[in-house]
């Protein structure tokens, strides 16, 4: 009776472990306390061409740059996939590694977010040049 019970008991000891692969790759797409808006909406930096995507947020989150100016994004987070996504533009497939670049031509702002985590945004305030 000892080989019928483990044999049972058998899926769950080979489910825990994907369980818990599960479990920590969610933990990444979590809200991180909702800071991602009022990030954005923080004073713009100025003097930056590049913003980081990294810890499930953009940092800077707003920068400000004058017209004509090419912005990089940076995917610095691992395993963890991002993309950055505008109105009109948008970086490709989520990814982990990398770089995505976009140049602002005309005066405005700019919202953009990172489609595979609620709450990554960002902001780009583009100036006259």
């Amino acid at each position: 009776m000892g080989v019928v019970s483990a044999v049972r008991r058998l899926p769950l000891l080979l489910l825990a472990p994907l369980a818990l692969a599960a479990a920590l790759a969610l933990a990444g797409c979590g809200d991180d306390g909702g800071d991602g808006a009022a990030a954005a909406a923080a004073a713009p930096v100025t003097g930056v061409t590049r913003v980081a995507a990294k810890d499930n947020r953009f940092t800077p989150p707003a920068v400000q740059v004058p017209a004509g100016t090419t912005l990089t994004w940076a995917f610095e987070d691992g395993l963890v996939p991002h993309d950055v996504t505008g109105d009109g533009w948008r970086s490709g497939d989520p990814q982990r590694k990398g770089t995505f670049a976009h140049t602002f031509d005309r005066p405005g702002t700019y919202p953009y977010r990172c489609t595979v985590h609620d709450g990554m945004t960002g902001r780009v305030v583009v100036t006259g040049a």
